[in-house]
Parts: structure tokens; sequence; C-alpha cells
């Protein structure tokens, strides 16, 4: 069955990855190597808000507006056309066998007009509503609690849509409600009110995202092996799983800012299941027992890439450059001990994440999270991190500047792991780190990034100067 889905005008290239993931979690049977199918409205371009996805049953539809982060609404959608009179015909055309059981007299309804490009003031809103008298609605109107709501919905053709393509024609949609989105959760758990945060702690719009893409749900064991503060794994729990999480830095998940501010109050603060552990421990040099494998659902994180936070691993500069030999830390010492750390390059952090993965997932668990993308003039096309224990699922990518971007990346665990595919993975991540750019082997991400740009190459007159990127109205369009 054919729903109209109405996206939120945010975060484009997050959007269908998050509903594939999220129908899968409620049952959509997807083929392998496919996925949903998905089709644009006439005259449309794919950055639209509107699309129509197809789904087995109302309840996965329903299921999925309501947790997505993206989603606005989904949508049964009765009519459409360029012009009124079109939406008319298309209307009365639809079965009634499907229009009929929502317009008895024993019923409630509701309709809701929304226009993406242009606002209608309230008259024009009631004049479209009430040329709806052709449809044979029984029932009475109720505003506050209806039992069904439909919605008018018109795009207006214009050269500037919110940063679209120009729309060559109008469309019109009108649509029984299936299914809504809860906008609270994000006013909920914004960081401005978190408890404890860092200067990496994630928003939490992506952090839910992220969790999406991960099918965190009831009963799933999620890991985040660079917790920090917390952000990912508050997502998590919040939509049901059990969480476990570990950072480097044991002032950071054991001491935080006291007894109450520390990851324990983030998940306190929003009454949450607190998580099943957190430990101080290095990625570089797994404390996992041998015969300890696939006990994760998920792994979700955000690797330290250089950007905000460079990467550390256990053993001060003279350890890792052999000056001296590692050293053992009296009893009477280890409490207040804070372990010494030396650089840790984003290629071998990369590299031990996915082995990490690769031992400790399950068949199927899905590996969320963050690789950057430094942009250059040579236009080369990134090359991502493999490994033989995984697919690549989805690749979403947001760009934060003219010069960097961030991908997030999902993985899903097609092969069990063994000695050879350890060695197979040993050689993808040879070729990776010899194909991949300097700048990412040495961890000069921050210095690229932010390097100040030739003044002697700018013409203030010029569009280059200018900021290439669309305006939008407003962040929740």
């Amino acid at each position: 069955m054919w729903f109209l889905c109405v996206f939120y005008h945010r975060l484009l290239d997050f959007r269908k990855p998050e509903v594939e993931a999220l129908a899968e979690l409620f049952g959509e049977e997807i083929a392998e190597n496919e996925s949903l199918q998905w089709r644009l409205p006439e005259n449309h371009h794919n950055d639209t808000p509107f699309h129509f996805v197809q789904l087995s049953s109302e309840e996965i539809a329903r299921n999925i507006a309501k947790r997505s982060i993206l989603v606005k609404g989904m949508y049964e959608l009765w009519g459409e056309g360029t012009c009124y009179e079109e939406l008319k015909d298309s209307i009365q055309s639809y079965p009634d066998s499907r229009k009929l059981p929502f317009l008895t007299s024993d019923s409630t309804f509701r309709i809701s007009v929304e226009t993406f490009g242009k606002a209608l003031t309230f008259d024009e809103q009631k004049d479209r509503i009430q040329s709806f008298t052709y449809i044979p609605f029984e029932g009475r109107v109720n505003l506050k609690n209806p039992d069904h709501n439909f919605f008018l919905m018109e795009m207006i053709e214009s050269e500037e849509n919110n940063g679209l393509q120009p729309i060559l024609q109008r469309r019109i949609f009108f649509g029984r409600e299936v299914g809504f989105a809860d906008r609270k959760l994000l006013p909920t758990f914004q960081l401005k009110s978190r408890t404890y945060l860092g200067p990496t702690a994630m928003d939490a719009e992506m952090a839910f995202l992220m969790a999406n893409q991960a099918k965190a749900t009831s009963g799933k064991l999620v890991y985040d092996p660079f917790v920090g503060t917390g952000s990912i794994l508050v997502s998590a729990a919040r939509f049901g799983a059990m969480t476990m999480g570990a950072d480097i830095d044991i002032r950071v998940v054991r001491d935080g800012r006291g007894p109450d501010c520390n990851v324990w109050s983030n998940f306190k603060q929003y009454g949450l299941p607190m998580p099943v552990a957190l430990l101080r421990m290095d990625n570089n040099v797994p404390p996992w027992r041998s015969g300890l494998k696939e006990i994760f659902d998920a792994i979700i994180c955000d690797p330290p890439y250089g950007v905000r936070a460079g990467g550390r691993k256990s053993g001060g500069r003279k350890i890792l450059r052999g000056t001296v030999d590692p050293y053992t830390v009296p009893d009477d010492k280890r409490t207040d001990h804070i372990p010494s750390t030396g650089a840790y390059s984003l290629v071998e952090c990369v590299h031990d994440l996915l082995h990490l993965a690769a031992r400790m997932l399950v068949m199927k668990g899905r590996l969320v999270f963050f690789f950057p993308v430094l942009r250059d003039e040579t236009g080369s096309e990134v090359k991502f991190p493999e490994h033989p224990c995984f697919k690549l699922v989805a690749v979403s990518e947001q760009i934060l500047s003219s010069r960097y971007s961030r991908v997030l990346l999902t993985m899903v665990k097609v092969e069990p792991y063994s000695e050879e595919v350890e060695e197979a993975a040993r050689l993808m991540h040879l070729e990776f780190r010899e194909n991949h750019l300097k700048w990412l082997e040495d961890g000069n991400i921050h210095s690229s990034i932010f390097k100040p740009i030739d003044s002697s190459q700018i013409d203030i007159e010029s569009k280059a100067f200018k900021d290439p990127k669309p305006k939008y109205r407003g962040k929740y369009v």
C-alpha cells in the first residue's frame, strides 16, 4: 500500500535511511540487498518534503511516524492534482470502500490545511476547507480530539521554495492522517537543559537519529565505546534499550563534575534506566576475554576524529616511542591515578572500532558511527572504511562547512568473526590507509579545517565570497 510520507525540511540526506531502518524494526519485510519502494510526486525534486513510500500495513506506517525524528506524518492519499478541479476528480475516483468507513455519522473529524512555500491566511484556509462539500462527511467536527484527521497539503510553484529546485507546477494533496510525529521529544531532551555536558556532546536530534538507524528498542543491548557524557546512550535508553558505555578518560565516566552532575545524572534527569555499566577502557587495548563475543545488538558512537577533540590511547609519548618501559601503578596510588595517554590517529581508531564490532556484535547487529570528510579542490572520491564482516547499508552526509562534512555510516554484520576474517580485515585496512588522504593518517583534520583563508585570494565583490548554502525560512518547516 502506498502512503504519502511528509518530511520535515531538514537533514535531507538522513530522511530515507531513517524510515527504512524503522520499517525493518517494525516488521516490514525487505528482501536482502533491496530497500523500500519510493516514488516522487509529479514534477518534484528529490529534496521535496513529499514522498510516496510503499508499506505493507497502516500499523507499520503509524509506528514509523510516531517514532521518527524527520517524518512529519504518514497519510493515506485520497486525491492529488495541480488544481482544485483535478483534486476533486481524483478524490471522487478514489474507491468508496476506502473512504466511507471514515465518514460515518458516529465519528468525528477535522480538516487541516498545510502549505510549503507560502503561508495562507485564515480566510484562505477556511475557503479551501469549505470547498470539500462533495465529500460526504456525516460525522461531527471536533477540532481538539477528532477520530479522524484529514489534511489538505499544497506546495506552491515558485522560483525559490526554501532552497529547493524550482517547482514547475503546484501540487495539491488530500488524505487521511495515518500517523504523526511526536515533536515533544526534542524539546524535552535538548542539550541546553541537560545536567551534564561536554564539548563533544551529541545534539539530541542527531543522537535520536543514530538510535533509530541502529534500531534501538526494548530488549537490545547498545554499546558506545566513546561514551563521553552519554548523549547517544540517553537516546537509546529513551527507546527502551539497555545501554553500556566506555571512555578512556576515567574522570568523565567516574567523577563528572560531582555526585549530582555526571553521566548517571543525565539518565536520572529523564527517568531512564541506568546503564548496565560505564567502563574506563582503551579501545586500542580492549580488556574483553578471548572467548567473549557477540553480546551487543548495536554499537553507536561518534569517534574522536580531531575536530572538537582528538583521540587518545593508553601510554604516554615516551612509552609509545619506546623511550621508557611500561610501568605498574602501586596499589596505594591506584584510586586517584589518571593513566597517561598518547595520540590516537583516526585510521587506527576506525580500525579498532571495526575490529571490536566484528567480534562483539550479534549477527544482523548494526554499527552506526560518524566519519569525517575533508573537501579538497581535486574532487576525489571519498573512500569509506570496509570490513569483510559488514555490509554498508546507509550513508548520510551532514555538511558543516565549505571544507568539512561528516558522514553517518550504518553497517550491518552479515558474516561471523573468525581468524581468516581478521586477516582479510587487516589487508582491507592497509589498503584504506594507503589510499586515504595524508591529513587523515597524521591527524591534522583540525588544522586543515580551521586554517585561515589566504586573504589575497578573496574578492569581496565576488559571489564566491558569499555563503553558498540555500536559505531556509525556518528550522522545522
